[in-house]
């Protein structure tokens, strides 16, 4: 199995386009520490990618991995399809960006494809295009990406949270309350899985078995603590009120991410609040000392 890190920033990037505060400064100053939107590709077979999330950002995430670039044909591109996490702005307004495509596949929740087809109106806006595939991302069982790969997927609730541009929709618009899942990826070849979550309002069961078999576990790392949001005046919420569990205190992630005996323990969907953002911020030796890192752009995963 092979992972390629494309983005691990939270909405808005890092610099935010609109945001001065000390992160995006930072990442101004010192351009090292720029993040484009979180997301990752999944190789589903030889010159077969999928990416996780289609961010706004997505035309210079191809562009800055070889492997996503096109060729050897003039229009031929390895990109296959999208797999969604939820329908939030940040990870499905870059599926504009491909329009240019012949078709690709896209794997959604029900909740999350209803969503970007009756509120985004995203078939009607894609279908004088191109061809898009509606496949739905599974709970219950795993599928494959490709029909010869060995690579499988499914998803794992993890949020109820709606996106606001679908937060008042009737119960006759959406088929069930999955919003927001983690994706589990497994390698049929290799015995190997990881878990991708960049977004988690919740730390279930489910998950919780997963996370304890996978190989690499990458979760959300939007904010530092519970209080950051509001102690930094973006939001008068919490970090849970927002729909993310923090990575420290009571609510926080990292000590369960630090019991995992998974190879690869890594935060990922940094806000631009967060201290994490400083690659010399001393967050970062509090993680490494509990064996847990922050994913950098331009990571590689093998396993």
């Amino acid at each position: 199995m092979l992972l390629q890190v494309l983005g691990t920033a939270a909405g808005g990037g890092i610099p935010q386009w609109n945001c001065a505060c000390p992160g995006c400064l930072g990442a101004r100053a010192h351009p090292g520490r720029r993040r484009r939107h979180a997301s990752i590709a999944i190789r589903a077979a030889q010159a077969r990618w999928f990416v996780v999330n289609a961010t706004p950002d997505i035309a210079d995430q191809i562009e800055d991995s070889a492997a996503l670039r096109p060729g050897p044909g003039p229009r031929e591109t390895p990109l296959a399809g999208v797999v969604l996490t939820d329908a939030e702005l940040d990870h499905t307004l870059g599926m504009a960006r491909l329009r240019e495509a012949q078709g690709f596949d896209v794997f959604a929740a029900p909740a999350v494809r209803d969503a970007l087809i009756t509120r985004l109106r995203l078939g009607e806006v894609l279908g004088p295009y191109t061809g898009v595939a509606w496949r739905e991302l599974p709970r219950t069982r795993s599928v494959p990406l490709t029909e010869n790969g060995s690579i499988e997927i499914s998803g794992i609730k993890v949020s109820g949270k709606r996106p606001r541009y679908a937060a008042d929709a009737e119960p006759h618009e959406v088929s069930d309350d999955t919003w927001v899942v983690a994706l589990r990826i497994s390698d049929r070849e290799t015995g190997t899985a990881a878990l991708y979550a960049p977004a988690m309002a919740a730390w279930p069961e489910e998950f919780d078995a997963a996370a304890r078999e996978a190989d690499c576990v990458i979760v959300d790392g939007t904010f530092w603590d519970d209080e950051e949001p509001r102690r930094t005046g973006i939001s008068r919420r919490t970090a849970t009120g927002m729909g993310h569990l923090p990575i420290e205190g009571p609510a926080g992630t990292a000590d369960r991410l630090a019991k995992l005996g998974a190879r690869h323990r890594l935060y990922t969907h940094l806000n631009n609040t967060n201290p994490l953002v400083d690659p010399d911020a001393p967050q970062h030796r509090a993680l490494a000392e509990r064996g847990i890192e922050v994913a950098d752009d331009g990571m590689v995963i093998e396993l």
